[in-house]
């Protein structure tokens, strides 16, 4: 036998050895997935200061002896539960910015009810969002203010940041937030007005069904459930992985309808009218300009977000008036560059060195 030989055959006995002992532990630990319960989710400590109909505004309560002057409030998206900020102990946002010394709320708009079929966008950026704004100043002392959007509740925290000139919102952030419905590729082609009936579809039910929704987002690239699937059996020895999984798939079952008055009017003006873009939109009979926004601004974009893709993105700086805003791309996709594995080694350092000298 030649030395090089002798040199090998431990390397494979040990690739063999390690393969044989993760085979073992994917069918020990797949009977045990399979058959646990969904894991336990936003259990970050934390008080609720209003309630209305649904929605729920809570504060987390501070681990810190010092926190930051200025409070952050984290809006999301309608058709998403707010839990994504807060999926568990080591892979929660909100857990994080506390032990930075944040002072952290959310605003959890909550599963709409059939009667809640009429709120417009009017309800959510000049009633439900400012009404909060108000209970954080009262609640912190403090009338300044960021907030941190994501997805379509990025779109939201624009038109407030627009249209409440009187209130003080010091700095705003928008995560992985479309303000250009040309840039949304296949999702605009599938809602086409010369093909999609939203008056049909809101008038027959209402709101629309989670279900609807969560199909047209798992259309956009068909195959990555059963990627991601035969992806979590490959690591089913690995813990930590398995119990990451388990977290975000949860979330992304989890969606929930969407009011019907505001999926047609986000559906007409904004994807197909291009509204918010153009700088047609009106709420309340008053003009969404984004020159309007002069607040310290940060753009956070997904290198491989099929859902807000760069070019729906893109072009936020140009829109608004601050002079002190930052686009940053980073690796990831639409969730995961939120609150994936490496999320917390990417993304939550540099929100929170964005955040700390503009928080004080």
């Amino acid at each position: 036998m030649s030395t090089s030989e002798q040199k090998i055959e431990p390397a494979i006995e040990d690739l063999v050895r390690t393969e044989v002992a993760r085979s073992i532990q994917r069918a020990i630990k797949g009977v045990q997935y399979f058959a646990a319960p969904d894991p336990a989710v936003a259990q970050t400590p934390k008080d609720t200061i209003y309630r209305r109909g649904t929605l729920e505004l809570h504060h987390y309560r501070p681990i810190c002896d010092e926190i930051y002057r200025v409070p952050l409030i984290m809006v999301m998206s309608l058709v998403s539960k707010a839990f994504i900020f807060d999926l568990g102990p080591g892979q929660s946002l909100i857990e994080f910015l506390l032990k930075k010394g944040h002072d952290v709320y959310l605003v959890d708009w909550g599963i709409p009810r059939p009667e809640d079929k009429g709120l417009k966008l009017e309800d959510y950026v000049l009633d439900f969002l400012p009404t909060c704004a108000e209970r954080i100043a009262a609640d912190s002392g403090q009338t300044d203010l960021t907030m941190i959007g994501y997805c379509m509740g990025g779109q939201l925290a624009l038109m407030y940041a627009a249209l409440q000139k009187e209130r003080s919102l010091k700095n705003l952030v928008c995560l992985a937030t479309p303000i250009n419905a040309e840039g949304m590729g296949l999702f605009r082609t599938w809602s086409d007005r010369r093909y999609f009936d939203v008056d049909k579809i809101v008038d027959t039910l209402g709101n629309v069904p989670a279900e609807v929704l969560y199909n047209s987002f798992q259309m956009l690239r068909p195959m990555q459930r059963t990627m991601g699937e035969i992806k979590l059996w490959d690591n089913m020895w690995d813990d930590n992985f398995v119990r990451s999984y388990r977290l975000i798939d949860r979330w992304g079952r989890e969606q929930i309808p969407f009011p019907g008055e505001c999926f047609r009017q986000m559906t007409k003006e904004i994807t197909w009218d291009n509204k918010l873009y153009k700088g047609e939109l009106m709420l309340g009979g008053k003009r969404v300009d984004l020159r309007n926004i002069d607040a310290s601004f940060l753009a956070v974009m997904a290198q491989h977000d099929h859902i807000v893709p760069y070019e729906s993105a893109k072009e936020m700086l140009a829109m608004i008036s601050s002079t002190d805003k930052q686009e940053v791309v980073m690796k990831g996709g639409h969730v995961s560059v939120l609150a994936g594995a490496n999320a917390a080694g990417r993304l939550w350092p540099f929100l929170d060195s964005w955040l700390a000298p503009r928080s004080v």
